[in-house]
């Protein structure tokens, strides 16, 4: 018997005769209105380098669908650069745009009854988004990475983005000039594609396919590379094998283990901290429980095991160029540290797909048994100060211990102010608060004040603590993602100047304490004001009524449901 596919609904019978009206505009004919038809989506447009080139890979995964039997429909998604949006109020909608995203994802395959989904990102909130929708919608879907862009090249050496950032406080500290400033923002990033090092994009980018929601190998393929274009016309063939046959849906793919092995992979590149913050919200789509908690336990075992910037030396074209994502994930598989069993969406589980992943070179990315170091690059501390944790990428740090006081700040403006000026002090620990995702609203990201404080040569000697986020190219002792925030009237909320926190990220310890008695942190509560709402309007006003703590993926919706209205 003929398979009939949910599209159908949208151009069967006589009552579908303006819908078929709809498609024939859109140029099909008779037998392609039959085909299934699938939903190829895309952050593509002129808003970053990272976005840039992702409407040409959909060109090419829409020959691939169509050529195996498919009917591509485009569908492009708003997407918020987080390029375009560091450190000033615009990166309030960066997180959101996540849930954007998502949620336009849903709309258009629900809407539209589409009967697959191939998403394409290329920028820190829209590769998760994406694969949120995908999990939401839970029909066949396949998603892959843009790409990073190509290094610069910086007075005889590789440069990229992140430099840049820090060259900004080097000015400012005297120790490098407005011209060297020029000289770095003019040939850091000579092509389009995602920042270069194992930030946030390419960190999730390596989950999808950890996942099995990518083919392997993709994520690391340098966007500006010819071998994109085959690569999505093969994985618009494969998605129509799973869509016209009985392949594994996303809730099938994305399930505990399959998590972990994620977890696994960010541990092992010292990847983006961001990832913590998204991983729990993609198990939140298929209705899995795995918190802030679960991520850091898997952290807790899996080695560090690439060299990869901003906590190593290498970036993502030299990963692909040993092999790409699928050495890390051999690796760790064949030191026990991986889960093999998983479903992949080809239908084909993550053992036998890594059968012909390339061996570590022992450079870019080493052995399990020669790892940098034993418990990987992301680590989660707890204490009074953050009972819901905090996260610290370990990978690269000198020294794990700190004590000092503290320096609040109330926001990030606050904040820059401050450190722009060098009005703070070695040892100091500076406390930025009200940045979290409902207090924010958004929970943005500092990577403007730790690049100045790196660039002024302080990376060593402070630390920084915030119930905001960090870039994945921030770098030193910068503890994000505190929880409680202090909208929810967290400890991080009954902070003063010069109240002595103590930091100890050592594996035996994972702490953070400010030092202070429980009756005095009682008797500050009490006392703390009742805060006064603020009228937002928009999407703020909306997300802020909605949004959830960080430590379970700062979501907005209650959770995975099988969808009564389908069909």
């Amino acid at each position: 018997m003929t398979k009939r596919f949910r599209s159908a609904n949208i151009h069967e019978g006589m009552l579908r005769a303006p819908t078929r009206a709809f498609l024939h505009a859109l140029g099909q004919d008779d037998d392609e209105i039959a085909r299934p038809h699938i939903g190829v989506f895309h952050t593509g447009g002129e808003m970053s380098p990272c976005n840039m080139l992702l409407r040409d890979q959909a060109l090419h995964a829409k020959t691939g669908i169509y050529a195996a039997g498919g009917m591509p429909h485009e569908c492009p998604v708003a997407s918020v650069s987080d390029g375009l949006s560091i450190a000033h109020s615009g990166m309030r909608f960066s997180l959101v745009s996540r849930e954007i995203i998502a949620d336009s994802v849903e709309a258009s395959t629900r809407g539209h009854q589409w009967d697959g989904i191939f998403a394409i990102g290329g920028c820190d909130k829209n590769l998760p988004g994406l694969m949120m929708g995908i999990v939401r919608c839970n029909v066949p879907g396949v998603f892959v990475h843009g790409g990073a862009a190509l290094p610069g090249h910086f007075r005889g050496r590789d440069t990229n983005i992140g430099e840049t950032y820090e060259m900004i406080g080097k000015v400012l500290a005297n120790e490098a000039t407005p011209d060297d400033l020029r000289e770095i923002t003019h040939s850091c990033l000579p092509t389009a594609g995602s920042c270069a090092g194992q930030f946030t994009a390419n960190t999730m980018g390596m989950v999808s396919e950890a996942l099995g929601l990518a083919p392997i190998g993709s994520s690391m393929i340098p966007a500006v590379y010819s071998e994109r274009a085959p690569l999505m016309r093969r994985a618009g063939v494969a998605l129509m094998r799973a869509v016209m046959g009985d392949g594994p849906l996303p809730r099938d793919i994305v399930t505990r283990v399959s998590l972990e092995n994620a977890c696994a992979v960010v541990s092992a590149t010292g990847g983006s901290t961001n990832a913590a913050l998204h991983l729990p919200a993609i198990a939140h789509e298929a209705g899995i429980r795995f918190h802030l908690d679960d991520v850091a336990a898997v952290f807790a075992r899996t080695p560090l095991i690439a060299d990869l910037q901003p906590g190593g030396r290498f970036l993502a074209r030299d990963l692909y160029h040993v092999g790409g994502a699928g050495v890390v994930m051999r690796a760790l598989l064949e030191a026990g540290a991986l889960h093999g069993d998983c479903l992949t969406y080809t239908g084909l589980t993550l053992a036998k797909e890594l059968e012909s992943a390339a061996l570590p070179d022992g450079d870019v990315v080493r052995t399990v048994a020669n790892a940098r170091s034993t418990d990987g690059g992301v680590t989660m501390l707890t204490g009074n100060l953050c009972p819901d944790g905090a996260l610290l990428k370990t990978a690269g740090l000198t020294t794990l211990v700190h004590r000092g006081p503290a320096r609040v700040f109330e926001s990030e403006e606050h904040a820059q102010v401050a450190v722009r000026d060098q009005q703070y002090a070695r040892g100091d620990v500076l406390v930025i608060r009200n940045e979290g995702p409902r207090g924010g609203p958004g929970m943005r990201e500092m990577l403007g004040i730790t690049a100045l404080i790196y660039g002024q040569g302080m990376g060593a000697d402070v630390a920084l603590l915030t119930d905001g986020r960090f870039s994945g190219a921030t770098r030193g002792l910068c503890i994000g993602h505190a929880g409680p925030e202090a909208a929810d009237r967290g400890p991080i909320a009954l902070l003063r100047d010069g109240d002595i926190i103590s930091i100890d990220a050592r594996p035996v310890a994972r702490r953070i304490t400010v030092e202070l008695s429980d009756t005095e942190l009682a008797e500050r509560l009490a006392a703390l004001p009742a805060a006064v709402p603020v009228r937002l309007g928009g999407v703020l006003e909306k997300y802020t009524r909605l949004v959830g703590p960080a430590h379970q993926g700062a979501v907005t919706h209650s959770g995975a449901v099988e969808w009564p209205m389908d069909g």
